[in-house]
């Protein structure tokens, strides 16, 4: 599945209104994400995982910097994405099954605090478009 000449003209336009709000958007979508699926705080033990945090700031500027890698990428999302999936998969050893569902779990939050933070552009064929962006990832 791959997305069309549309889709990615629309993640693009999408990600250039964003720009370097991307980082507070993401960090915003991890909080709720651990919020409404308190799952997911198991996988991040060493983290302090209150709101507002260092922490979840931090990684969620790393979730967005890798966004971001992905979405000048689209041509190429594994190979962009490589050393990212070798980092989860060989160092940190997080099992695949798990990332992918807490993933999920993220893209739903993400969607949501784009659409809020961005209403007006957020039309139904763009959701479409980043729902199949987050699916490639």
């Amino acid at each position: 599945m791959a997305l069309s000449e549309t889709e990615r003209w629309m993640v693009h336009a999408l990600w250039k209104k964003i720009g370097s709000n991307l980082g507070i958007y993401v960090t915003e979508a991890l909080e709720r994400t651990f919020l409404a699926f308190p799952s997911t705080k198991t996988y991040f033990p060493h983290l302090n995982l209150s709101p507002g945090s260092t922490q979840v700031k931090t990684h969620g500027q790393k979730v967005a910097d890798a966004l971001n890698l992905a979405a000048d990428h689209l041509d190429d999302l594994p190979g962009a994405l490589s050393a990212l999936s070798d980092l989860h998969a060989h160092k940190l050893r997080v099992d695949p099954a798990n990332f992918q569902a807490s993933s999920q779990l993220l893209d739903h939050s993400l969607l949501v605090t784009l659409t809020r933070r961005n209403q007006e552009e957020f039309i139904p064929s763009v959701q479409a478009s980043l729902n199949k962006f987050f699916l490639l990832l």
